[in-house]
C-alpha cells in the first residue's frame, strides 16, 4: 500500500467517535431556540405589529412596509441576546445551493462612534449582484442590479453570529432568479385552485396548503480517505474503482446497528437542527454500506424546502467536525444504491382535513377520489415535464438502479385503490372488498374507504402511500423546490380545468353538483389510466409498454430539459402565474450550462487521474515486473526462466494493453471536449457533452479498473471501495 493511501486508511480506521457538548434540556425545551418564531414574535413585537405579521403569514395578506421597522427592531433585540452581530439575506439561486452576504449591525452614531441598528428597509430588501449568479442571459455582466426580498412566511433563524433572513431573489427587471419565488407562486396557485374545488364539498374552506416531508439519503466517507480521492473531492462521486467484494448483497447494513462515529455525528446534527426548528424525526442505516437517511416531521411545503436546504448545509459542517465528508451525489459508488430524496407531498385544508385521506362520509370520500384522480391526471398530462424537473447530470446515474425508480414517470396506487378506480370507470356500482379493506359502496352513496392496507412499490416514481403521494425520483443533492414547482403547478392547472368541466356539465346537462363531479371523475379515470402501473418498473417489458402508452421514455437530460419549453408547459406556467416564457427560457439556459460544466469537470478529473495517478503507477509496477523477469533470465536457463516468468509476462502485456487503451480514451475524450466547447448554443453543447464526452467515461473507466485489479495493492495510491465504504 502506498504511503499516502496507508496514512489515510490508518487515520480513518483509528478515529473514535467525537464527544460534543450536549444540552441539559429535553428536545422540546430547546426546539426552535434559534428561530424567531411566533412565540418570539409575540414577546418582542408590539401587539398590533404581531397581529399584522401573523395575518401575512397565515392568510397571505400583503406585507405593509410601515410595520417593517418595528419587526426589524424586535428581531435585532432578540438576536443580540444570542450574541448575533451580523445579518444576511439567505436565498436560493439557480446554483442549486444557498447564498448569503453578511452585513454587520453597526452604523455610525454621528458622534465619531458606532451603534447597532437594523431597519425595516434592510430587512425587507437588499441588492446582491444579479449577474454573478446563473441567470440564463436575463442579466448581462455589466448589468449587476438584482434584489432579494424577505419571505415573511419562513421564519428567520440564527447560524453562529448571523441572523439569516429567508428571501426570494429577482432581477432588476422583475424575473425570478431563484427557486423560492416560483415555488411561492405555485403554492398560491394550488391554494386557489384547490379551495375552489373543495368548496364543491364544503363552502366554508378558506385555504389549502401543500405539505411536504423530505426523506434525505446520504453517504458518509472518512474525510482523510476522501481527500486522497480527487474524484470524490471534486465531483462527489468515484469516476473509477473496482466494486468491493462485499457491498450490500447480504442486506446486513440496512436498519443495522449505527456505527458509533456515525451516531455521534447524527446526534449532534439532530441537536443543531432542532435548535433551528427543523423537526428531525428519523435516522437509520440505508441499504448501501456507508449510506444513511434522515427524515423530519412533515411541514408546510415552502418551509420544508427551506429546512432541507439548511439541513444539507448543516450536515456538511457537522460532518467535518466529526472527521467525515457528506456525499450528497446521487451515485457516489458503482454497484450499490444511490441516494435520493423521497418527497412525501400532500394537501390539507384550513379545517384540518387531508385531501388525500379517505373520509368518514360520502362527501369526504367523493372529495378524496376527486383529488386523487385529478393528481393522476396532472401527472399523466405532464409526465415528461415532471421527469425533467428531477433530471440532472448527477441524478441520471441513480435512476433505474437498485431502489431508485426508473426514468419513466408512472403512478402506483396499490391493489385496493386501483381496483376501486377501475370499477368506478366501468360502473356506478362497485363490488365489495374483503376483510380489513372494508370497501363497499354504491355510487353516489359512498361510505368510509380504507386504502392503507396495500403493499409499496419501490420501483414507482410516484406512489400513493395512504394519505399522500411519495415522489421518489428526486435526487439527493437537488433543491426539492424544482420538482415541487412543477407538481404544484400541474395539479393547480388540472384542478382549475376540473372546476370548469364540472360547472359546464351542471349547466349543459342539468346534473346535480355531486353527479357532475362523479361523471367528470369517471371520465378522468379513463383518460389518465396509462399513467397507472402496479408492476416492476425495472423490467424491459415495462419500458416497451410505457412507450406504447405514450409516456415519456427519453433519458437524456439535455433533451429532457426541452419539456420546459413545450408550448403546453409554457401555457401552464403562464396561466397559473408561476413563471413567464422568458423565465423558462432563461432557466433552461442555466440547466444546459450547468449540465455541460458538471460533465466537463468530471472529464477533466477523470483524465487527470488516469494520466497522472493510475497509468504512472501501473507502468511503475510494469517496470518492476520486467526487472524481475530480467533477473530471472539471468539466473535460470532459458526453458526454466520462460516457465517462471510466463505469468509476469502475461500481466505486463495486460498492463500495457489497458494503459494504452485508457490513454487513447482520454485523448478521444479531450478531443470531444474541445469540439463541444466550440458550440455556441448551450443546448447543443450540453447534448454534445452527453453524447460525445460522457460517452468516453465508461471506456476509460473499464481499463482503469482493470489496472486496479492487476497492480500490486502495495503500490496503488487511491483508497479503494473496501476502505471508503467501511466506517
Amino acid at each position: 500500500m502506498s504511503d499516502l493511501r496507508f496514512r489515510a486508511v490508518e487515520k480513518a480506521f483509528n478515529k473514535k467517535a467525537v464527544n460534543f457538548e450536549q444540552p441539559n434540556q429535553r428536545p422540546d425545551q430547546y426546539f426552535a431556540v434559534k428561530v424567531f418564531d411566533r412565540e418570539k414574535m409575540k414577546r418582542y413585537l408590539p401587539a398590533k405589529v404581531y397581529d399584522s405579521i401573523i395575518d401575512v403569514i397565515d392568510n397571505g395578506k400583503h406585507l405593509d412596509r410601515n410595520i417593517a421597522d418595528a419587526v426589524a427592531e424586535g428581531m435585532r433585540i432578540w438576536a443580540s441576546e444570542h450574541g448575533v452581530t451580523h445579518y444576511t439575506h439567505w436565498f436560493q439561486p439557480l446554483t442549486g445551493g444557498t447564498a448569503e452576504k453578511h452585513e454587520s449591525f453597526i452604523e455610525y452614531n454621528g458622534k465619531g462612534g458606532v451603534m447597532e441598528s437594523f431597519s425595516g428597509k434592510v430587512l425587507v430588501q437588499q441588492e446582491p449582484d444579479a449577474s454573478s449568479f446563473p441567470n440564463g442571459g436575463i442579466r448581462n455582466t455589466f448589468e449587476a442590479r438584482g434584489y432579494t426580498a424577505w419571505d415573511a412566511s419562513s421564519p428567520v433563524f440564527i447560524i453562529d453570529d448571523t441572523l439569516c433572513i429567508p428571501t426570494i431573489f429577482i432581477s432588476y427587471t422583475g424575473e425570478s432568479l431563484d427557486y423560492k419565488a416560483p415555488l411561492l407562486r405555485s403554492l398560491r396557485a394550488i391554494n386557489k385552485a384547490a379551495v375552489d374545488v373543495c368548496r364543491f364539498f364544503d363552502p366554508e374552506v378558506k385555504q389549502v396548503k401543500a405539505f411536504l416531508g423530505i426523506e434525505q439519503e446520504y453517504f458518509l466517507v472518512d474525510a482523510d480517505l476522501c481527500i486522497a480521492r480527487p474524484d470524490l473531492l471534486t465531483t462527489g462521486r468515484t469516476l473509477l474503482g473496482l466494486e468491493s467484494a462485499k457491498n450490500q448483497q447480504l442486506d446486513d447494513h440496512y436498519f443495522g446497528s449505527i456505527p458509533q462515529r456515525v451516531i455521534s455525528f447524527m446526534a449532534e446534527l439532530e441537536i443543531r437542527a432542532l435548535k433551528l426548528g427543523i423537526p428531525l424525526k428519523t435516522r437509520h442505516n440505508e441499504a448501501a454500506p456507508g449510506q444513511f437517511e434522515l427524515a423530519p416531521i412533515y411541514e408546510e411545503c415552502n418551509l420544508a424546502v427551506d429546512h432541507n436546504m439548511l439541513i444539507m448545509s448543516l450536515m456538511q459542517t457537522v460532518a467535518a467536525e466529526h472527521g467525515f465528508r457528506v456525499l450528497l451525489h446521487e451515485k457516489p459508488f458503482r454497484g450499490i444504491n444511490g441516494s435520493g430524496k423521497h418527497c412525501n407531498w400532500s394537501l390539507g385544508t384550513d379545517k384540518g382535513s387531508l385531501l388525500f385521506a379517505p373520509g368518514k362520509n360520502e362527501s369526504e370520500n367523493l372529495r378524496f377520489l376527486t383529488f386523487v384522480v385529478n393528481t393522476l391526471k396532472a401527472v399523466h398530462r405532464h409526465n415528461g415535464l415532471l421527469k425533467a424537473s428531477i433530471m440532472s447530470a448527477t441524478n441520471t446515474h441513480r435512476l433505474g438502479a437498485a431502489e431508485a425508480p426508473p426514468a419513466i414517470i408512472s403512478a402506483f396506487l396499490g391493489t385496493q385503490l386501483s381496483s376501486m378506480l377501475d370499477s368506478l370507470e366501468q360502473s356506478a356500482e362497485l363490488a365489495s372488498g374483503k376483510g380489513k379493506q372494508g370497501l363497499q359502496f354504491n355510487i353516489p352513496q359512498i361510505p368510509e374507504i380504507l386504502v392503507d392496507n396495500t403493499d409499496r412499490n419501490r420501483t414507482s416514481p410516484f406512489a400513493f402511500t395512504g394519505n399522500r403521494f411519495e415522489f421518489r425520483a428526486v435526487g439527493s443533492e437537488a433543491n426539492c423546490a424544482c420538482s415541487m414547482i412543477v407538481l404544484n403547478t400541474a395539479v393547480a392547472e388540472q384542478l382549475t380545468d376540473f372546476k370548469a368541466d364540472v360547472q359546464a356539465k351542471v349547466k349543459a346537462e342539468g346534473l346535480s353538483l355531486q353527479d357532475a363531479v362523479l361523471e367528470v371523475v369517471r371520465t378522468y379515470i379513463s383518460e389518465c389510466k396509462d399513467i397507472r402501473f402496479e408492476g416492476n418498473g425495472y423490467s424491459e417489458e415495462w419500458k416497451a409498454e410505457a412507450a406504447r402508452r405514450g409516456l415519456d421514455c427519453e433519458n437524456s437530460a439535455p433533451l429532457l430539459f426541452d419539456r420546459y419549453l413545450a408550448e403546453d408547459s409554457i401555457k401552464m406556467f403562464e396561466a397559473m402565474d408561476v413563471m413567464t416564457r422568458k423565465e423558462l427560457y432563461a432557466r433552461n439556459e442555466v440547466k444546459w450550462d450547468t449540465y455541460t460544466k458538471k460533465i466537463q469537470i468530471e472529464a477533466r478529473v477523470l483524465g487527470d487521474m488516469a494520466m497522472n495517478q493510475v497509468i504512472p503507477v501501473a507502468k511503475q509496477y510494469q517496470t518492476k515486473l520486467l526487472d524481475s523477469i530480467h533477473r530471472m533470465q539471468q539466473v535460470f536457463d532459458a526453458a526454466e526462466a520462460s516457465q517462471l516468468t510466463a505469468e509476469n509476462l502475461s500481466i505486463v502485456r495486460e498492463i500495457s494493453k489497458h494503459c494504452s487503451k485508457a490513454s487513447e480514451g482520454v485523448e478521444a475524450m479531450v478531443e470531444a471536449r474541445k469540439k463541444a466547447n466550440r458550440i455556441e448554443s448551450e443546448r447543443l453543447k450540453a447534448i454534445a457533452y452527453h453524447d460525445e464526452v460522457e460517452y468516453c467515461f465508461e471506456q476509460i473507466r473499464y481499463h482503469l479498473d482493470k489496472l486496479e485489479y492487476l497492480v500490486d495493492d502495495r503500490m496503488w495510491i487511491l483508497p479503494k471501495y473496501r476502505e471508503l465504504l467501511n466506517i
